[in-house]
């Protein structure tokens, strides 16, 4: 930054000297500690977390002032404000609100004096005092909202409640070199139970790569919020040696290019379309449409996406690219209004994070592939510079392959339609500035229905029940589980207080289309009783219930806890006291619940599928995701779980 700020090179010196008009930026900013900040009306106390904010805006501008271009004055200033604070503050309070406090203005005032510490004029003892005010006035909330959200169901509180916290623990982690508080954060991202988690932000893919935000029925204001507290929590934990920004296949990228993307101007006044599937919570927000609210919303941030994945990564970043441009350069604290919102990001991304344009772009990466219905969905990420991509198919892995489309643009999707049962394996590359690039990996498809598990439990003995499908699926009696005569040989026995029978690991983690099959025989009907359920926790799972509320059977699939459910209900009861065949079948969007052979509930618009489960660590049979739910009380016998969906008379033949 210094360099390119001294040698007045665009568009770095544009930020600089947004920097430097900002009032926060200046040697008489005066700053005014609290000992107690309040936010959000508790009855008793006046708001005055401006005072806060405003603070940290003055204290992070003049550290970048000063880093820059090396004039201690700006640095004292820094200093100055700091420890005016760490001095002075011990409490933060008001309602619920705090919890945005303590996560906003924890990250930025920890960001902040981590630049400040460089400086050999900061005592010891005051940043030691700075680090302690951290630990215990921040830290604690931060924490404390993290694992209990104030006694609520977890999806009750929006992805940046969760945000801003998993970036205050983080930073704070960094400023205080404590590694376990930023693994706090790291594992939060990556599997926490709360919308910030990656895989709720980001809360449904869509193909080519377009992340639906989980507040995006919500408004864009607070939409693209998200995209500037996680961007940070990405780039803090870049510096530390994590890479966030790639994690599970890029999925921020993702969530940032369906952000970008809703908010910008195609031409006139009309937005860029993208798609939307509804999103609802545990109160029944219900949100089936994009939220036209605040569109256009322009937070700086989008320099900080743009400029890892393109300049860094050499990936394609289109529409972020478009957004950067757009509010480039970005401002800090006071250039977005005087209000709360013109304050929950840091800013000044064109000026500290622009890079140098990458020499070339990588290969075509991330390429996946979802067959369904006899055809095979392609998506994957670009090539920095790319004008065009080609998809290449073959049926034998690693070639050679027969290109099947060309010309490929926006978006990076491709749908291989009318394909025969069978294998198929399927590269990407791109045309670039240089020529026709390396391939993307190589991703197989599988059209044909393949049997991927099948439990007779005829063992007899021992606790493992073995699988003939060939697939090494084979699963585990556990607790109060015993064989038993079945419907065909024998039977595993549930006890109906501990016993179940546990399944390896991401067993439906690639597959779309599918069938689950089985006998059972109940002894006793126990409503939310599980046939089966294959998840991760209440948050991500499918299952099949015995018996819901209403006295019926019940399939359901969520991404997103209970009120998230996409579900099929029986029209018959499953009767207690004799074998009865279930299965339940998902093809496309449809699935279909039979008994007996005879479909007795459907649901023509599920857009949820196991792949979009992620990975999921529990996979059982007769016991539920859920703690409080009984253990199923019966027997089950000739489990079958399949790539691709039976059709009734299969189904029937099956029975």
């Amino acid at each position: 930054m210094s360099q390119k700020v001294k040698t007045k090179a665009s568009p770095w010196i544009d930020g600089w000297n947004v920097l430097v008009a900002n009032s926060h930026a200046s040697l008489n900013y005066t700053p005014r500690p609290q000992a107690a900040i309040y936010r959000g009306s508790d009855g008793v106390h006046a708001e005055n977390y401006p005072l806060l904010y405003n603070d940290i805006a003055a204290a992070y501008a003049c550290a970048l002032r000063w880093k820059i271009a090396g004039d201690d004055l700006y640095a004292k200033k820094a200093v100055a404000i700091l420890n005016a604070w760490s001095s002075t503050l011990t409490l933060l309070g008001g309602n619920s609100n705090v919890d945005l406090a303590a996560g906003i203005y924890g990250y930025e005032f920890a960001n902040a004096a981590e630049i400040m510490r460089s400086y050999s004029g900061w005592a010891a003892a005051d940043l030691a005092s700075f680090q302690k005010m951290m630990r215990t006035v921040f830290y604690p909330i931060n924490h404390d909202f993290l694992i209990r959200h104030n006694g609520t169901e977890v999806t009750h509180y929006w992805a940046n409640w969760d945000l801003c916290n998993m970036a205050s623990i983080m930073a704070i982690g960094v400023l205080c070199d404590d590694r376990a508080m930023f693994n706090e954060a790291v594992d939060y991202f990556k599997s926490g139970a709360g919308n910030g988690a990656v895989s709720q932000a980001v809360y449904y893919m869509h193909p080519g790569y377009l992340g639906q935000w989980q507040e995006t029925g919500r408004d864009q204001g607070h939409n693209t919020l998200g995209i500037a507290l996680m961007g940070p929590i990405c780039e803090m934990a870049w510096n530390q040696g994590v890479d966030l920004y790639g994690y599970d296949n890029n999925r921020f990228l993702a969530g940032a290019e369906y952000v970008a993307k809703a908010n910008l101007i195609e031409s006139g006044s009309t937005f860029y379309t993208v798609p939307y599937v509804t999103y609802n919570n545990v109160d029944h927000v219900n949100q089936t449409a994009l939220s036209t609210g605040s569109q256009g919303a322009a937070r700086p941030g989008w320099a900080l996406v743009y400029n890892h994945y393109v300049n860094r990564k050499g990936l394609a970043a289109p529409y972020s690219r478009k957004f950067a441009a757009q509010v480039q350069p970005e401002g800090g604290g006071g250039n977005y209004g005087p209000n709360s919102g013109g304050y929950d990001q840091l800013g000044y991304g064109t000026l500290t994070c622009t890079r140098d344009p990458i020499a070339s772009g990588a290969a075509p990466s991330g390429l996946t592939a979802i067959a369904s219905q006899g055809q095979v969905q392609l998506s994957w990420w670009g090539s920095a510079y790319a004008s065009s991509y080609s998809v290449k198919r073959s049926t034998v892995a690693g070639g050679p392959y027969t290109t099947i489309a060309t010309g490929i643009s926006d978006l990076l999707t491709y749908t291989d339609s009318g394909l025969a049962a069978g294998t198929y394996y399927y590269v990407v590359t791109a045309q670039t500035p240089s020529g026709t690039s390396a391939a993307s990996n190589e991703i197989i498809a599988i059209t044909a229905l393949q049997l991927l598990a099948h439990l007779a439990f005829d063992d007899g003995s021992g606790t493992t029940a073995a699988d003939s499908s060939g697939k090494g699926h084979a699963g585990t009696l556990a607790n109060g589980a015993s064989w038993a005569s079945g419907k065909k040989g024998g039977a595993v026995s549930l006890n109906g207080s501990n016993g179940y029978v546990s399944l390896p690991a991401d067993i439906v983690s690639d597959v779309a289309d599918f069938t689950v099959a089985a006998w059972v025989f109940l002894n006793a009907a126990g409503t939310w009783a599980r046939v089966f359920d294959f998840g991760s926790g209440t948050g991500h799972y499918m299952m099949l219930a015995a018996r819901s509320n209403s006295g019926f059977p019940r399939f359901a699939m969520t991404v997103n806890g209970g009120s998230g459910e996409q579900g099929i209900d029986s029209n018959t009861a499953l009767p207690v006291g004799q074998w009865v065949h279930v299965a339940v079948t998902l093809s496309g969007k449809t699935g279909t619940l039979y008994m007996d052979g005879n479909p007795v509930g459907s649901n023509p618009a599920m857009v949820l599928a196991p792949f979009r489960l992620g990975s999921t660590s529990q996979n059982w049979i007769g016991r539920s995701q859920y703690a409080s739910d009984p253990y199923l009380n019966g027997l089950v016998d000739e489990f079958r779980i399949y790539r691709g969906a039976l059709s009734a008379a299969q189904i029937a033949a099956l029975m």
